[in-house]
């Protein structure tokens, strides 16, 4: 009948390729709300987004390609199990990059945002209020 692993390696990259394209493009237009509130110029946060995106596409296609690596296997069974195996280590990377991504954002925003706040205000020392005056006490009953 043949090989099974061959039908494993095409479903394996078109999943590969169709998930990795997916999410670069949605991190490209999302991230790029990001890019523009930290960059003051709009030009540079595009440049920085496309430039993201490229490095999104090159590290995990070429990863995707590193885990097409031949395993013997001697059904079909064991075949689905492999490619189940690879498609699931592929999108534990791809989320803990996505992670690291928004991580990333996330400070960068936060310290463009810190250089336009006011400075911090020391706290006032606390008064507590006066104890109650015993004339202004009524009678229970």
């Amino acid at each position: 009948m043949g090989d099974p692993m061959i039908g494993v390696y095409v479903v394996y990259s078109a999943v590969a390729v169709g998930l990795v394209v997916y999410l670069a493009r949605t991190l490209f237009e999302n991230g790029a709300v990001f890019l523009e509130d930290v960059f003051d110029d709009a030009r540079l946060a595009a440049a920085v987004n496309r430039l993201l995106v490229t490095g999104f596409y090159m590290a995990n296609l070429g990863y995707a390609a590193v885990l097409l690596r031949s395993q013997e296997v001697d059904g079909g069974v064991e075949a689905l199990e492999v490619l189940a195996n690879k498609l699931g280590v592929l999108l534990l990377t791809l989320a803990a990059v996505h992670f690291v991504n928004l991580y990333v954002f996330y400070r960068v925003r936060r310290r463009a945002t810190a250089q336009h706040m006011p400075p911090p205000v020391a706290p006032q020392a606390f008064v507590p209020p006066p104890p109650p005056d015993p004339a202004d006490w009524q009678p229970v009953g």
